[in-house]
């Protein structure tokens, strides 16, 4: 179940189960686990304000998302069968791109929180100018 935080209605949640084949043989959720975490958020953020259904997240003529720049801070580990809140908030908005933040947290304690950028491209992997209607709805959550 994905919702909007109520106490920051332009934050995204995402509840996420750790399971076994997150971590590694301590219990302990691998690293990289976390930048999927985040990834599902956005996508599930994506699919939210965009309307689209499942399935039909991205059409033929819609720009996809590349990464272009990550920064990451692991503060805390999380741990087999954790069940953790992943958000998703827009902080900028470019031409081509759009910036966004996000948290991992156990019971609202911080495990980890991520700054990324990505940049809109073609199916053929040019870079593409938003178009004005998603521009028009992730400015609504920024």
């Amino acid at each position: 179940m994905t919702v909007f935080d109520p106490e920051n209605k332009k934050r995204f949640l995402l509840p996420v189960r750790v399971y076994y084949e997150d971590t590694d043989a301590g219990g302990v959720v691998y690293y990289a686990n976390y930048l999927r975490y985040a990834e599902r958020a956005r996508s599930e953020f994506l699919r939210t304000i965009l309307g689209r259904g499942e399935g039909h997240l991205w059409q033929k003529d819609d720009p996809l998302f590349v990464a272009r720049r990550l920064e990451a801070d692991y503060t805390a580990p999380a741990r087999l069968d954790d069940l953790l809140l992943v958000s998703a908030e827009v902080a900028h908005i470019g031409g081509a791109s759009l910036t966004m933040n996000q948290t991992v947290t156990r019971q609202g304690f911080p495990l980890f929180a991520t700054k990324v950028t990505l940049v809109a491209v073609t199916q053929a992997g040019e870079v593409m100018r938003l178009p004005t209607l998603w521009r028009e709805k992730l400015t609504a959550y920024l």
